[in-house]
This record gives C-alpha cells, sequence and structure tokens, in this order.
C-alpha cells in the first residue's frame, strides 16, 4: 500500500492535566430522578463511582470515530466486509473490539504512531476536561449537540454533524452516533459502593465502551457512562484512535 492510500486522520491533543473521574454516590438519588422517564435503576450510576481525581498524561485522539472510508484500506486489504459503498463520512459499525485493535496494530506500523484504542480514562479525559460537566458540551442534555434516539435519525450521520457537541477540547462525536471501544476491562473503580458488581457477567464483551449510540437515549451520553457491550453484535459500536503513551 502506498502511503497516499493511508487513512487521513485528525488528532487533538489532550494536555496533561486532571480529570475529576466518575460520579459522586451523593448524586445518585438526584441522577435516578433526573432520569425517572427511562426508569433507570440506581445500580446503572453507582458502577461511576465514587468521583475521584486522576492524573492523565497528554496523548492525541482522534478528532472523530473511524469512518467508513478510513476503514476500506484495512477491510480491502484484509478480505473484510467494508459495508455499503456509499456514506464513506458515516463511522464504521459493526466491529468487535478484537478487529478494532488490530485496525490500530496495522495503522501504528504504517505510520510508525504508537496508535491504540484509548483507555476509558483518557476517553472521559476528553470528553470532560478538568471540570465534572455531565456532558461533552457541558451542564444541561440538549437534543440538538448528539445523534441520539432523541434526536429521531435512525442511524448513523456523517460525523463531526454535531460541532455544538463538542468536549472542551474539540472532540466530536463523544455522544452519539456509535458508541466507542475502549482498551479498558470493566472492573468496579477503586473504592466503588460494595453494590457494584466486580464483573459485569452479562456483557457480551467486557471491555468498556463510552459514549452511546443513535439508538440510545440520554444517559449513555454521559461524560462518566460506563458499561460492557452487552449486543451479541456490535450492531451499532465503532471506535476512536489514541496515541501516546
Amino acid at each position: 500500500m502506498t502511503r497516499t492510500a493511508l487513512p487521513d486522520i485528525d488528532w487533538v491533543t489532550v494536555p496533561h492535566g486532571i480529570l475529576v473521574r466518575g460520579t459522586d454516590e451523593r448524586e445518585v438519588p438526584a441522577l435516578v430522578r433526573d432520569h425517572a422517564d427511562l426508569e433507570l435503576p440506581a445500580e446503572w450510576f453507582l458502577k461511576e463511582c465514587p468521583r475521584t481525581e486522576v492524573t492523565v498524561p497528554e496523548f492525541a485522539i482522534s478528532r472523530t470515530p473511524v469512518t467508513r472510508a478510513q476503514w476500506a484500506p484495512f477491510a480491502r486489504e484484509r478480505g473484510l466486509n467494508r459495508g455499503p459503498d456509499s456514506d464513506f463520512d458515516h463511522p464504521v459499525t459493526g466491529v468487535d473490539w478484537q478487529l478494532a485493535t488490530e485496525y490500530c496494530a496495522w495503522l501504528a506500523e504504517l505510520t510508525g504512531l504508537p496508535v491504540r484504542l484509548p483507555s476509558e480514562t483518557e476517553w472521559e479525559r476528553a470528553a470532560r476536561g478538568g471540570d465534572t460537566r455531565a456532558y461533552p458540551w457541558g451542564d444541561r442534555f440538549d437534543v440538538a449537540h448528539a445523534n441520539l434516539k432523541p434526536a429521531g435519525h435512525k442511524g448513523t450521520t456523517p460525523v463531526g454533524s454535531f460541532p455544538s457537541g463538542a468536549g472542551p477540547f474539540g472532540v466530536l462525536d463523544l455522544a452519539g452516533n456509535v458508541d466507542e471501544w475502549t482498551s479498558t476491562v470493566y472492573e468496579p473503580y477503586p473504592g466503588a459502593p460494595d453494590e457494584v458488581p466486580a464483573d459485569e457477567t452479562w456483557a457480551h464483551d467486557r471491555h468498556v465502551t463510552r459514549g452511546g449510540s443513535w439508538r440510545h437515549n440520554r444517559d449513555l451520553a454521559r461524560c462518566a457512562r460506563r458499561h460492557g457491550a452487552y449486543d451479541s453484535e456490535p450492531h451499532d459500536i465503532g471506535f476512536r484512535l489514541a496515541a501516546g503513551t
């Protein structure tokens, strides 16, 4: 493959800094009330506890999830299904965790960059910055900021279609469009409440996904929301790239 065929990745540098990770357990009753229309159990929010300050070294992250166009050279080389021959500016979907990591390794070999999946801590740092915002754009949910179920698009949209939903560093599509793989295997945070399960045995894949997709409600758009992949097929799961130590 010639270098001109390499995917063109728009990298964003996330500076060294503090992430106020997770959720304060005292906020969980209010979160349950705020999502009463969705009938979400407190246990889903308790997995985000406790709130902890974490120092995150500088890293780079792709501004958007990997698109069908960026996926196509890898798929062609591996003899994989490239998806429809249209809408190449949409995020690639249906990629399991192993294939996502193989894509990162393929791109790392071609570019010499340390390309990989972001950890869930890095993902939350890109979405939240150094404050405790609820969503990448701020504290109030707005249907105009993300391709989530309330927006009614009934499928993916071109990456970057919701610039008003950008995170504090200018990273796009952190909420909605596609749920995103991270490199992190689910386990409770240190100091988690006793009710938090040690393992999500019901998850089809225990690697944490973040952000929610076009078919999810607003709760998955929250910066702190964490869960494994529940469906046997990753129909609405994509991924974005990270690089750095």
